[in-house]
């Protein structure tokens, strides 16, 4: 294209952009459909392609929100189209035909349902194969041929129409040894015709037939296109066939042990933002969005299945067995694959770790606003920071910075209104938010979220959400439950915010009662934590007399005679703060009184070995193995709850203080605080002595002997 033309064609562009800003644009001029259809051949330069882009996504956006189904947006944007794209596939002159070839291919990039309606109509797909033998000798054309069937292999209605002579023509073409370039686009439509044949055969229970070229040929071949700095223009087919190889754990394992392809292929990855990354920043054929994939691919770890959904695959995989040998067979052996265990996996992490995988990651995220390289990015840093060593190294790079800039942009602040439904989540929304929780549970929040406390503030709302939201799953819960718990821990703000996120009290409520025992502990660590830090908690919870009259604190009391010692420290370290409320003291004396489990569990935690738990039969000699596991925390915790006890019921009439002491000491508390009393004579600064003291003197006072 000579300069003055290309001026020409980038004028009008230009006019069409600025008409796209019109509400009421709906339709192009002849000579603008013209430009638009030729703007994506390949002796176009580089800023014409890119507005062609913008001009074609912008006009395919404005028929689709104008429709009030996709079928009739399809419909409308296939009326401009089809007609003049479909008679310069067939025209007998070159550039008319690789006009039309090459636009179709774009189409498919801007709107699949469109790009595959033009493909399948009667007679396009002819065309499309009748041009090769037009213009044999035309490297050209044999590119956008290839280009295109690689573009409509990705769709199953387009793939069932090609045939074997597609096949045999594509394999023909990733032989040759002349053309870099037409090699690697044949080779991606190959792994795209091959895997979608291979998922299409699945659906069905039928047999597959295989490729001529095997796997490791086809990966050999891309990787080697993308070390070969001469041959650039290759680069996106190469990065997109490998992005579909990588699922294949051979392939995995090759590409993760090769340092000098991963650091070429990281190279790939735009450092800043610029219009060709951010307009086809989601497209298969972007490097940017192949290299992600690929990053994600590598180091993404089998589906963690609970025992429920694991035994619903396999009752799925037994309805789809086929009578002999096929794709479900072939699954199965794909879920056994070794290279795929989570040693293989944590070891290609760490491979991606050392040659720039992080840096490459958060460059990605700064280059482009797409969601779908978000997501893979997403993907990508959830499987890194499941190693916990990979974690440190995630931070030092920027991960956490990413991985808040991710979810910022897909979970903006008004999706989180207290009076709103929960929003509709896409698959891996939470990729990116459990990605942050591993980090914010095992790093300090500093190190995370930096010295900005609105940093935190702003990472409450997406933990809650993943917390609360109905398709997350339990491990999302626990890890949301683990982050906010941390979270909740940097100031009484914070704590509050958390308290007040919408559902998230009520939720938490419920997986304290989770038989599962780390769900349930964390859930309790979190209730601790909220009643230590957020007033409106603590009143919730028994600090008021209206409060303390609800079950929540019965809730905590049996929390505490669990076998789970970091469950039972969390629930007596609420309830030790609580009890600093009288109106907490009065509802557990009341509690003692009707079910007379109150203070043996809190003897227990002080000295489970003299105080018998509430269950034992009276009279009934307690078996060792029946005691619970003991801890300083817990004695700590135990003494400062009833020592708060005595304390808090000074209201009540002396006959019931004193029933309360008679009681304390036949359940054996007075031996197990004289005990640990006993215990701080070589160290009179232990913070149980004190409370311990008071708890005794208190008993003394009210007709109780104390043994010496």
């Amino acid at each position: 294209m000579s300069s003055s033309s290309s001026s020409d064609t980038t004028a009008v562009f230009d006019v069409i952009l600025r008409k796209t800003q019109d509400k009421n644009w709906l339709s192009f001029a002849p000579d603008e459909l013209s430009s638009l259809i030729s703007a994506f051949t390949p002796d176009c330069p580089t800023a014409i392609h890119t507005k062609g882009y913008l001009v074609l996504s912008a006009f395919c956006q404005r028929r689709r929100t104008e429709s009030s189904t996709p079928e009739e947006g399809t419909k409308s944007i296939c009326a401009t189209f089809d007609t003049p794209v479909s008679s310069r596939i067939a025209d007998t002159e070159e550039p008319e035909a690789l006009a039309g070839l090459t636009f179709l291919s774009s189409l498919f990039d801007v709107d699949h349902l469109a790009g595959s309606a033009i493909f399948t109509r009667d007679g396009t797909l002819e065309a499309v194969m009748d041009s090769l033998d037009l213009f044999p000798k035309l490297r050209a054309v044999d590119l956008a041929v290839a280009h295109l069937l690689g573009r409509a292999a990705s769709h199953k209605s387009c793939r069932a129409l090609l045939a074997a002579d597609h096949r045999n023509w594509l394999e023909w073409k990733s032989r040759q040894t002349d053309d870099a370039e037409l090699r690697a686009a044949a080779a991606v439509a190959l792994v795209k015709l091959g895997r979608g044949s291979k998922a299409d055969a699945a659906e069905v229970g039928g047999t597959l037939e295989q490729n001529a070229m095997e796997d490791d040929e086809l990966a050999a071949l891309m990787k080697g296109l993308v070390l070969d700095f001469r041959e650039t223009s290759s680069l996106g087919d190469a990065v997109e066939g490998l992005a579909y190889m990588s699922t294949n754990p051979a392939v995995k394992e090759t590409l993760s042990k090769d340092a000098a392809f991963l650091r070429r292929l990281f190279t790939l990855v735009p450092k800043r933002k610029g219009a060709a990354a951010e307009l086809l920043g989601d497209s298969a054929a972007s490097p940017l969005y192949g290299t992600v994939v690929i990053i994600a691919n590598l180091c993404v770890y089998r589906p963690r299945l609970s025992t429920e959904e694991a035994q619903i695959a396999k009752l799925r995989q037994m309805a789809k067995t086929p009578k002999g040998p096929g794709p479900s067979q072939a699954q199965q052996e794909d879920e056994n694959e070794p290279l795929d265990d989570d040693e293989h996996v944590k070891e290609r992490g760490q491979r991606l770790l050392k040659a720039g995988a992080m840096e490459a990651l958060t460059s990605a995220v700064r280059a482009t606003d797409s969601r779908a390289v978000h997501s893979a990015v997403g993907k990508a840093m959830l499987s890194l920071v499941e190693d916990k060593e990979n974690r440190g190294k995630v931070l030092q790079a920027g991960g956490g910075k990413a991985l808040q800039a991710i979810i910022q942009a897909a979970l903006p602040a008004s999706k989180f209104s207290e009076s709103s439904r929960p929003p509709e989540m896409e698959k891996g929304d939470f990729d990116s938010i459990q990605a942050l929780a591993k980090l914010a549970i095992t790093a300090a929040p500093v190190q995370v979220f930096g010295p900005n406390e609105g940093a935190i503030y702003d990472a409450i709302r997406p933990f809650a959400l993943m917390l609360t939201h109905p398709t997350a799953s339990l491990l999302q819960r626990f890890e949301a439950m683990m982050a906010l718990t941390n979270l909740s821990s940097v100031s009484a703000e914070a704590a509050t915010r958390i308290a007040r996120a919408a559902g998230l009290t009520n939720k938490v409520e419920l997986l304290m009662l989770e038989d599962h025992t780390l769900v349930r502990r964390a859930a309790t660590e979190l209730v601790c934590n909220l009643v230590a830090g957020s007033e409106e908690v603590f009143n919730k919870w028994g600090g008021d007399r209206e409060a303390a009259a609800g079950g929540k604190l019965q809730v905590l009391v049996a929390l505490c005679d669990v076998d789970d010692l970091p469950t039972r420290l969390a629930a007596s370290g609420a309830l030790a703060t609580l009890t600093a409320s009288p109106d907490a003291c009065e509802s557990l004396a009341e509690l003692e009184r009707e079910r007379h489990r109150v203070l043996p569990i809190l003897g227990q935690l002080i000295d489970p070995s003299v105080v018998a738990r509430p269950a034992a039969d009276e009279g009934a000699e307690q078996d060792e193995q029946d005691l619970l596991e003991t801890d300083p925390g817990l004695v700590h915790r135990g003494i400062v709850c009833v020592r708060n006890l005595f304390v808090g019921v000074q209201g009540r009439s002396m006959p019931e203080q004193v029933e309360l002491a008679l009681e304390t000491n036949r359940v054996g508390i007075v031996r197990a605080l004289v005990s640990a009393v006993k215990s701080c004579t070589n160290n009179p600064s232990s913070p149980i002595l004190w409370p311990a003291a008071e708890a005794l003197k208190w008993l003394l006072e009210h007709g109780v002997e104390i043994p010496l």
